[in-house]
């Protein structure tokens, strides 16, 4: 195990102490946590990014030419794109 000196603001600090005691962990747990989740995340992105540009597009049009072009089971439907809400640009606010 090796340590690390980490400089926080104060709300931070505050901040991340009651959400470690909320789950019952050290703030050291608690950071050491979050740290491997964004690691894993940034790391998975990575790796299929690197196992999509090996992919065989022939072979998964091939695969995919095989699904039934049919509605989607109850529940699986995507959801409705959200609508984009219009701005009056003439009562906008300018900041």
């Amino acid at each position: 195990m090796s340590s690390l000196s980490l400089r926080l603001p104060k709300s931070l600090h505050q901040k991340l102490r009651k959400l470690a005691e909320r789950d019952d962990v050290s703030i050291n747990q608690f950071i050491s946590t979050a740290v491997a989740e964004k690691a894993a995340a940034l790391l998975t992105v990575e790796y299929l990014e690197v196992r999509g540009r090996r992919a065989d597009v022939k072979l998964v049009d091939r695969i995919l030419s095989r699904v039934p072009d049919v509605p989607p089971a109850r529940g699986d439907e995507l959801p409705a794109p959200k609508r984009m809400r219009r701005v009056n640009r003439s009562t906008r606010r300018s900041r």
